[in-house]
């Protein structure tokens, strides 16, 4: 990845290498933290964070959902956010907003552990790669399923669920996929390692419910926005494992992936991107670009950058 040159760790602006922790810190251990992925745009604007306030609600609701007291309101993180990319001279970059417990107990009741809250900011690309947002992934449908709501919660962006993604995405790069497809309990379609996911058939756009443990993506109610305001209601309901197989179009989306056409599932081939996927890549990159005068409320202005700095490599 590659760095900038500072860190905001509760408060101060620390050197990026200087950005540490205690190895005895909880959320290191039992993977107490709840963490966000957003993203700035050097747009027709200026830089730009896509959906901030939507995004800082949910670090909010997801530190609320695991007893987490964030030491800091939204304002303040948010505030915190714009400063840190002035100061690193960023113009486009990820942004990683992360509060976890800290040093200071063990054991599974650790209520005397403070609860740190970091932000990073960096330049990251295509998650998935610029290839495959042009042409399209390959996914598998994983042998792991996700967790159930009945477990943990999947509507909180918890670091420690994280570890049913991993499986699932170590599963399917291993066996040579871009991608991997998640099933419910009841073996229903749920999501990917790390976007939503959506069908179209026969002119129509369906998606996974809430009901399908599902993370409720801010970019997954980006793009429905976009498609019901060009025609394209979605439905919302149940979606079989072999319906992907006859689907006319997949496509998935997340604030890493943005959105990308997937052109074969499980060996089953679906082809070129579609014209519904292609319209919704258009109108999500307008929007994010600031292309589109209805959807500028989603745009948070951040101001020039304080200097323009070229990253180093690590």
């Amino acid at each position: 990845m590659e760095k900038a040159e500072y860190i905001w760790h509760s408060g101060k602006f620390v050197p990026w290498d200087e950005a540490q922790v205690h190895v005895l810190s909880h959320g290191l251990h039992y993977g107490t933290g709840v963490f966000e992925g957003i993203r700035c745009y050097d747009g027709d604007k200026g830089p730009a964070i896509f959906r901030h306030a939507e995004h800082l609600q949910r670090f909010s609701d997801s530190a609320r959902m695991y007893f987490l007291d964030l030491p800091f309101s939204t304002e303040e993180i948010g505030e915190a956010t714009r400063e840190l990319i002035r100061k690193n001279g960023l113009r486009d970059c990820y942004i990683r907003p992360l509060a976890f417990r800290g040093y200071g107990e063990m054991g599974l009741y650790a209520k005397s552990a403070p609860v740190e809250v970091i932000i990073a900011v960096w330049p990251w690309g295509a998650y998935l790669g610029e290839d495959g947002k042009k042409h399209g992934i390959r996914a598998k449908v994983s042998s792991w399923r996700r967790v159930s709501s009945a477990s943990l919660i999947p509507h909180a962006k918890a670091s420690g669920q994280y570890l049913n993604s991993i499986l699932a995405k170590t599963e399917s790069a291993k066996a040579g996929y871009e991608e991997a497809i998640l099933l419910d309990e009841r073996g229903m379609v749920c999501e990917g390692s790390g976007e939503n996911i959506f069908m179209v058939k026969e002119g129509k756009v369906y998606t996974p419910p809430q009901v399908a443990s599902i993370l409720d993506g801010i970019s997954r109610k980006s793009v429905m926005q976009i498609l019901e305001d060009k025609g394209y209601p979605v439905v919302e309901r149940d979606i079989a494992r072999s319906e992907l197989y006859l689907a006319d179009e997949i496509f998935m989306c997340g604030t890493a992936a943005e959105v990308v056409p997937v052109r074969e599932v499980d060996d089953h081939p679906l082809g070129e991107p579609g014209e519904v996927t292609r319209l919704v890549q258009q109108g999500y990159e307008d929007a994010i670009y600031g292309r589109s005068p209805e959807y500028s409320e989603w745009l948070d202005l951040v101001g020039e950058p304080a200097a323009k700095t070229e990253p180093s490599t690590v």
